[in-house]
């Protein structure tokens, strides 16, 4: 009898799962395959082909996948290599607290070429993928100008405090927050634009606006009010980056794939007025799909008429950490990340982090997620290119985020009896 084993059935999205097969026939060919449906009802899927050991045995920690989406031993190639059924889709959960995803795994006991196959499976499991333990509450706020989501983790606290900030696409994203606070930290998923009473679109970046939700935070009953830290990726990373230069509460940041210099929206803090590179659209390429690739268009940040433009990481007062896929299509983030750890040594501050990760794309987010190398951006209406290879990108994923753990845990201040 074919016996499909997956342990955990029910765990953290970014947790590893177990799978493994017994019952088959020696160096019998199966398929393993793995669908989800989003909350919109899209369909994502993926599938992978192996052969049974001598004792009909198929451990995915062990044994190497011959094809499908991916090859050679990679115990969570399935879940890495989810993609849509329609193009230029990304995957994100937006309930995070009151439904996982479901994922299907399904073994087939032959080679099952058709991606959605019209005979049933030999066997299936059905698994829950969550993005907030147990106890994890969410807190919608609206507070002065401030609009996010503020997710707590279970227990009395005082926790250490994070400010979660994503880019371009505007409105609010909460699935790195709720699993921040499922490990620990009390986390504002901020949102900047399109959202709420948000503006609609980026027309400028105020960076009093950022302050007042660090103020926030630390002010919260919850939150140790020593400071706070704050990730941001894409557009994201840059205003962490111009927070932890101008704002004294800002104790840890982390910018993942993100310029060091102001570009596109001019940056304001109060009095200071700090100049965005233009954008230069023109310089985009168009690929064979159609997407766009546009990490020639944020303008040459050693460009001296753009000097004005970059921002003083020597006047932060705390550590930085640059999180670089190399294989970024939206920046050239490993440019950036050498020049700010450059421009921090140049006048003595030796707390500026770079970690590179080598097939890595834009679009670095916790470990369980697939890799999106394409999507469509709902802002702009046209499809962008994050870049990223499949084992390479998931890979750094697992590998960024127990880095992300660890420095936020090393240098947020919390109070002793609750410190991580």
């Amino acid at each position: 009898m074919i016996n499909l084993k997956v342990s955990p059935e029910i765990s953290l999205v970014d947790e590893p799962v177990k799978i493994q097969v017994s019952g088959l026939q020696p160096c019998q060919k199966i398929t393993l395959r793995a669908w989800l449906k989003d909350e919109r009802g899209k369909i994502f899927h993926s599938q992978a082909f192996y052969v049974s050991d001598m004792e009909g045995n198929v451990d995915l920690e062990n044994s190497p996948a011959t094809g499908g989406d991916y090859d050679g031993v990679c115990p969570m190639g399935l879940f890495w290599a989810l993609k849509p059924s329609v193009p230029f889709l990304r995957l994100i959960k937006r309930d995070v607290i009151g439904s996982p995803f479901h994922i299907h795994l399904e073994l087939y006991s032959h080679l099952e070429f058709n991606p959605f196959p019209k005979n049933p499976p030999a066997t299936t499991v059905c698994i829950e993928r969550w993005y907030a333990s147990p106890g994890v509450q969410r807190l919608p706020i609206r507070h002065g100008r401030i609009r996010g989501a503020l997710f707590i983790p279970p227990g009395k606290g005082p926790f250490p405090g994070v400010i979660d900030l994503f880019g371009g696409v505007g409105g609010l994203i909460e699935f790195r927050s709720s699993l921040l606070a499922s490990h620990g930290f009390a986390s504002l998923a901020l949102a900047y634009f399109g959202y709420d009473d948000l503006p609609k679109t980026l027309d400028h970046v105020d960076l009093k606006y950022f302050e007042e939700a660090v103020h926030f935070l630390t002010n919260h009953p919850k939150v140790s009010g020593a400071g706070v830290g704050v990730i941001g990726v894409s557009k994201g990373a840059e205003i962490a980056l111009a927070m932890a230069c101008f704002v004294p509460q800002v104790m840890a940041t982390i910018c993942i794939n993100g310029a060091i210099s102001v570009t596109g929206q001019n940056l304001s803090y109060g009095n200071l007025k700090v100049r965005g590179i233009p954008y230069q659209s023109e310089k985009a390429i168009i690929t064979y799909s159609g997407a766009f690739e546009c990490a020639r268009i944020y303008g040459d940040p050693t460009d001296p008429e753009n000097q004005e433009s970059r921002l003083p990481i020597e006047k932060a007062g705390s550590p930085i950490m640059f999180l670089v896929g190399e294989n970024d299509q939206i920046y050239d983030s490993v440019l950036y990340g050498k020049l700010g750890k450059a421009r921090a040594e140049k006048y003595g501050k030796k707390d500026v982090y770079l970690r590179c990760y080598p097939g890595a794309g834009h679009l670095l987010e916790p470990p369980g997620s697939p890799l999106c190398p394409v999507s469509l951006n709902v802002l702009s209406g046209m499809p962008l290119m994050w870049g990223g290879e499949l084992v390479g990108h998931c890979k750094a994923q697992e590998v960024s985020w127990r880095e992300t753990l660890n420095f936020f845990r090393t240098n947020i201040p919390c109070s002793q009896q609750n410190k991580l």
